[in-house]
């Protein structure tokens, strides 16, 4: 898959395929510019989940963890399936995520 290619998606759109594996798909309800913000803080916290490791320093590494978990939950990849929740409950996750990641990072 090219870098410029959306990967695979499975029928109903519920889930992206990337080397025959499954993975949740971001759900498409969160606004492109939201949804941007929170693939920054992702990409962010996986820098400092690497860099936490490479430091053996453990404490930073749990703390970059949960972002990355906190990330991926307002993204709809984690938590509750997006497709089960309500436009309500959606807009609440995303914006708590992001709130939350904010926060942290200000």
């Amino acid at each position: 898959m090219a870098e410029h290619q959306s990967p695979e998606t499975t029928p109903d759109g519920h889930f992206v395929v990337i080397k025959g594996r499954r993975w949740r798909a971001t759900d498409p309800s969160i606004p492109e510019e939201t949804a941007a913000r929170l693939r920054r803080h992702l990409m962010s916290a996986r820098r400092a989940v690497r860099s936490a490791t490479t430091a053996a320093d453990t404490e930073a590494e749990r703390a970059a963890r949960a972002r990355v978990n906190l990330a991926k939950t307002a993204l709809g990849e984690r938590g509750t399936p997006w497709w089960d929740q309500t436009e309500e409950e959606r807009r609440r996750r995303w914006e708590q995520g992001l709130t939350s990641l904010d926060d942290e990072t200000a």
